[in-house]
């Protein structure tokens, strides 16, 4: 949702926007271009190097496809060539001020930058980080492999991420990690905190009304989302009667190998291990709007995290007035602040603890879902992102 948000706000500023992407496509607002690219890549759902193969028109699909059959994941260095092409392309039409990449860091930004164009880039967090949380919890040395393999690109993304004009981090956190694992020279960076969409996000009285039960928003194949420390504390609080809800797909399609077709989550899969499937709850894919009433119809958001370059999920809730229970991952602390509890990352009782403590404590509920509701409204809005990546674009358009 950042392209979505960020180039929205800019549009209502007044700047003529374009976004080129690929497969999944983001939604953008109604008068911004979106160029859609196409991908190679054997990684999307009902794709296969069979179909593939036959979509081949140049070197770059050719290695794209190759590669991602092989197990690297090749859609940051193919996407960056293609999205050069675009840009060459259209600069015979207009002249752009700016290039800002979301995070893709491929070489072929570095063509962009000889087209005598400034260009910037978000990162969100570095992607070493979800590397280790991969392989830490592996089983076996082949899937070890397979995720080193699939991570290759990742020296790419370090190599281009220090030749660009700036970098945009979305918390001081990820600043600090994308200075240590990429070496991208401090006076290079800018923090710029994400928004969340109030009129989306925010209270709603009537889910409210009857708050009950957890509820945990990620991607519980991202192992660094830490689901396996929740549903661990959950076995803790088992006589506790407490229901998790976790929005999420139960199944899906596999990261590192051929589409196959949807294989049970990882989430879901602990969830059959460890007995717990009458005390969660899979939603499968939400709009924001009903995303907005389960965080309303909570007692508590629990973010149980290795590392969260900002924590979305728990300023969304935040929003809502729900409390939370987070670990001291990343840049949660940041986020949080006080409206919620913080504890360290990867231990179950700790987690099922504070659990335990903020349920039996409602006026700590209260405390913390009004403190959330000032904290967001203060510090995570988009109209206040886009005028500060928007003093980022003037700066490196200045000192180029």
């Amino acid at each position: 949702m950042y392209v979505y948000y960020l180039s929205r706000e800019l549009q209502r500023m007044g700047h003529d926007v374009e976004v080129i992407s690929s497969a999944p496509l983001p939604e953008v607002s109604e008068g911004i271009v979106l160029h859609q690219l196409r991908s190679s890549s054997i990684y999307h759902p009902g794709s296969s190097f069979r179909k593939n193969l036959l979509k081949v028109r140049n070197l770059v699909d050719l290695h794209e496809l190759c590669a991602s059959r092989l197990g690297v994941f090749a859609e940051p260095w193919a996407f960056s060539f293609r999205a050069y092409a675009k840009i060459k392309e259209r600069c015979k039409q207009r002249r752009f001020d700016i290039v800002h990449d979301n995070q893709g860091l491929g070489y072929g930004l570095l063509s962009v930058k000889r087209l005598n164009i400034p260009v910037i880039a978000t990162i969100h967090h570095p992607l070493p980080i979800d590397r280790q949380a991969d392989l830490e919890q592996a089983t076996g040395f082949r899937q070890r492999q397979r995720i080193r393999k699939f991570y290759s690109f990742i020296r790419m993304q370090a190599f281009v991420a220090r030749r660009l004009d700036r970098i945009i981090t979305v918390s001081q956190s990820s600043a600090k990690d994308t200075n240590l694992f990429f070496r991208v020279p401090p006076d290079k960076i800018r923090v710029v905190y994400n928004g969340i969409d109030t009129e989306i996000y925010r209270g709603n009285e009537e889910a409210g009304r009857n708050r009950h039960g957890l509820i945990m928003v990620a991607n519980t194949d991202d192992r660094k989302k830490g689901v396996l420390y929740l549903l661990q504390a959950l076995q803790l609080l088992r006589d506790d009667g407490i229901k998790l809800t976790i929005v999420d797909d139960a199944a899906r399609h596999s990261s590192y190998i051929e589409d196959v077709g949807p294989l049970p989550s990882y989430g879901c899969k602990l969830v059959n291990k460890l007995n717990l499937d009458a005390m969660v709850h899979f939603t499968g894919r939400l709009t924001r709007e009903e995303l907005a009433q389960h965080y309303s119809a909570a007692q508590i958001a629990v973010v149980p995290s290795l590392y969260e370059g900002f924590g979305i999920p728990a300023a969304e809730a935040m929003a809502c007035g729900t409390p939370v229970v987070a670990t001291s991952g990343g840049a949660l602390p940041e986020v949080v602040g006080d409206a919620g509890i913080l504890v360290p990352p990867a231990n179950a009782d700790a987690l099922a603890a504070a659990i335990k403590q903020l349920l039996n404590d409602k006026q700590a509920q209260r405390q913390m879902s009004e403190a959330g509701k000032k904290r967001v409204r203060e510090k995570f809005n988009w109209e206040q992102a886009a005028r500060k990546t928007v003093e980022v674009y003037q700066e490196a358009m200045t000192t180029k």
